[in-house]
């Protein structure tokens, strides 16, 4: 039971608010049998869908990919020293007895996957806790704790047999429920005092509306924000739209924040003052509201009406350097033959010199 509580002990220690309300982790185990060229067992710990920490038990690999958790493990290095007990030991020989114990009730042959999620959340707004564990073997739904009943739901025709064998495990049950009750809580509040600067982080968006062409669809997007929890919809009259409206995906900028988009087909008769594109962060209250003002709009076309000036300009300028140039070449052209003209009519003088000193 000891081992079992450490090997846990990560699991619930850092928990990452995702807005102002919630605070959340996951994590995601994979473990294999009769599977060449892939790690038996390796796990990603993530807050709010934010990496933590990789585990390859196979390779004997153990990342922290957040800067704090590095921090925390180089003040406590029994901490590090039982995450990677957790990695390399406690985990890979848990999942796989779970896998040897499907194998022999089940009867089944040939290579095998076994997935787990589990996590917590709690709720800041009414305080509650919860916690869930979620089985998948080979690809499809298998077994689910039920935190109310404190008994295994089985998800698939197969897992019913699974179902009473782990429901008569009382020593797994009870380890449950200690999980839920009591470290979860006592590692959560752990997690916030170390990382509670990081992991509170909130950058606001800039959002701006933008239009290909007059008949294009309108794109709000919006830049710059994090974490990447966010929603952005069309609303019409305050109600959000779904007809005419398609949604891009969240992507990553190189500073580490994220960017987002959604489009809206929308009739140039229409009123669009009655359309605003609304931004928002998962579980928060406030958002970021842009009416569709057509003196928004950000562009990379030119209006007919603004190409009258400089149209004009730039026919004069080209004309004007044309007219110089050709009165360039013309006077070098009349240079050019008035001195050949001389230099012709030279030597003819000083032949008319010549003879008529020859004379005299």
């Amino acid at each position: 039971m000891k081992n079992q509580m450490c090997l846990f002990f990560f699991l619930f220690l850092f928990c990452h608010i995702s807005s102002a309300v919630k605070h959340s982790l996951k994590y995601y185990i994979t473990a294999s049998s009769g599977l060449q060229n892939v790690p038996e067992c390796m796990y990603v710990l993530k807050a709010d869908d934010v990496e933590v920490t990789h585990c390859d038990s196979t390779n004997k690999i153990f990342e922290q990919k957040q800067d704090w958790v590095v921090k925390l493990f180089n003040k406590d290095p029994q901490l590090l020293e039982g995450s990677r007990q957790d990695c390399f030991v406690r985990i890979p020989r848990l999942f796989k007895d779970v896998i040897y114990n499907l194998t022999q009730t089940l009867q089944s042959e040939g290579a095998i996957i076994l997935q787990c999620i589990a996590g917590c959340e709690l709720d800041e707004t009414t305080g509650q806790f919860s916690g869930f564990v979620h089985y998948a073997y080979n690809g499809e739904n298998f077994l689910r704790f039920d935190l109310h009943t404190h008994i295994w739901i089985a998800l698939s025709p197969q897992a019913s047999i699974i179902k009473q064998k782990w429901d008569r495990n009382t020593d797994r049950i009870q380890f449950i429920k200690d999980i839920i009750n009591h470290f979860c809580p006592q590692w959560l509040k752990m997690g916030l005092e170390h990382g509670r600067s990081s992991l509170m982080r909130t950058d606001p968006p800039s959002v701006s509306l933008l239009q290909k062409t007059p008949s294009s669809a309108v794109n709000c997007h919006a830049t710059g924000f994090y974490p990447d929890r966010a929603l952005m919809f069309w609303s019409k009259d305050g109600e959000e739209i779904h007809e005419g409206v398609e949604h891009g995906e969240i992507l990553p900028n190189h500073d580490g924040t994220f960017q987002m988009s959604v489009d809206l087909n929308v009739s140039s008769a229409e009123d669009w003052r009655r359309y605003h594109c609304v931004f928002q962060f998962e579980g928060a209250e406030d958002r970021i509201i842009t009416e569709l003002d057509g003196t928004l709009i950000r562009t990379n076309r030119v209006k007919p009406d603004n190409l009258t000036v400089p149209v004009i300009a730039a026919v004069v300028v080209v004309v004007l350097a044309l007219v110089v140039m050709a009165t360039a070449g013309g006077c070098m052209a009349h240079k050019k033959k008035k001195e050949a003209e001389d230099s012709t009519e030279l030597p003819e003088a000083t032949n008319l010199n010549t003879e008529t000193n020859t004379a005299h």
